[in-house]
């Protein structure tokens, strides 16, 4: 048995056949995590990175050339990742125990290959001398996608200071 089809019914399977190709390739595009959700993915490696204590996992997250920090302990400015991560390894040196830390409030605005976020983040720790500490931080960070990746490319932690006194406010609220 032989089936024959007209051109218009041709012309409308091959439309429907097209159609279905199409909508699978932008169903697979779409199933890929949006840009903000890569980024708030890395914001979590982060954290546990910091909550292992591992200065090396900590670092992924950031930008390999170009890195550039403001963090809340001197020197004023940290370039490079050799410096960044000494810094951490300085922070870790002088804990005991479990480090807790979480990320909250994170605003994410993605511009082509470049994004920029902000987020509220809390550390607590133990010293060496046995002393509890918890700190709550306020992070800006400028983000790039480097090589199909987000990595932090500069980041300013701050705490508000309390200008009548000099002091700043460690556990800042809003």
């Amino acid at each position: 048995m032989s089936i024959r089809m007209s051109a218009a019914g041709a012309l409308a399977l091959g439309a429907i056949v097209a159609g279905s190709v199409l909508t699978g390739f932008v169903c697979a595009a779409s199933a890929a995590p949006s840009d903000e959700a890569q980024i708030q993915t890395l914001e979590k490696q982060f954290a546990a990175a910091v909550q292992a204590k591992d200065p090396a996992k900590i670092m992924a997250v950031y930008a390999p050339e170009g890195l550039f920090v403001f963090d809340l302990v001197p020197p004023r400015q940290y370039v490079g990742q050799a410096a960044y991560k000494k810094d951490w390894e300085n922070v870790f040196a002088g804990t005991v125990g479990p480090v807790k830390f979480g990320v909250a409030d994170l605003a994410v605005t993605v511009v082509g290959p470049v994004a920029y976020g902000h987020s509220i983040q809390t550390i607590g720790w133990t010293g060496k001398n046995g002393k509890a500490t918890s700190i709550v931080v306020r992070v800006t960070d400028v983000y790039r996608k480097m090589g199909g990746k987000w990595r932090i490319v500069q980041e300013h932690v701050s705490v508000p200071v309390d200008l009548d006194t000099g002091k700043p406010d460690m556990m800042s609220k809003p």
